[in-house]
């Protein structure tokens, strides 16, 4: 039987692996993610997904190495993770009745045949008129500093929100699973 493995540091995304309840492993990838000049915020979460699982590939043979990234776009502004609070209240100024389209890709490579399977999921997210008040409590509260749009829709941070729109709220959250589930299924996984 192929090793499942989430190339990622990211709790967000073992937290919603854990969920088809089978074992895996966990890599992190440490791989710079620094946009490429002229790239779009799709093309980004693409090449991260993929580069995630190429990097951790040569660790595990017989695996299914799986690759995920998320970014986001706003008026033709790439919306990455904030990282600390100043940019937290930055971003979510910005965002503040604005639609944001998140994108969030997936690369389930195959170690053994060498064959990935990819896919981009995107995400529309309005938010909500948000004052210097609310963004500062939900941000105190919740601490979303290494979520992409200082937005955690699963928790506070659908307080902020006025719609969201795509097919699979976990892409959302940053793991696609409906599309994950199908990629492994393809694999011969039983899930």
């Amino acid at each position: 039987m192929l090793t499942i493995v989430l190339a990622s540091s990211s709790p967000y995304r073992r937290e919603l692996l854990s969920r088809f309840k089978l074992p895996f492993d966990v890599f992190s990838p440490d791989i710079d993610e620094t946009p490429h000049r002229g790239e779009k915020a799709k093309d980004i979460s693409f090449r991260l997904a993929r580069e995630k699982a190429f990097k951790v590939a040569p660790h595990y043979a017989n695996s299914l190495i799986i690759g995920s990234d998320q970014t986001a776009e706003c008026q033709n502004q790439i919306i990455e993770k904030p990282n600390t609070h100043e940019n937290a209240v930055k971003q979510l100024q910005f965002l503040s009745g604005k639609i944001a389209t998140f994108y969030t890709s997936l690369c389930l490579l195959n170690t053994k045949t060498q064959q990935a399977q990819e896919c981009v999921v995107d995400f529309e997210v309005k938010y909500k008129k948000l004052n210097q008040k609310i963004i500062e409590s939900y941000l105190l509260k919740e601490q979303p500093y290494n979520c992409v749009g200082s937005v955690m829709s699963e928790g506070l941070g659908i307080i902020l929100l006025e719609y969201i729109k795509g097919e699979d709220p976990t892409a959302l959250i940053g793991l696609p699973l409906i599309k994950l589930s199908n990629m492994l299924e393809n694999e011969g996984l039983v899930l």
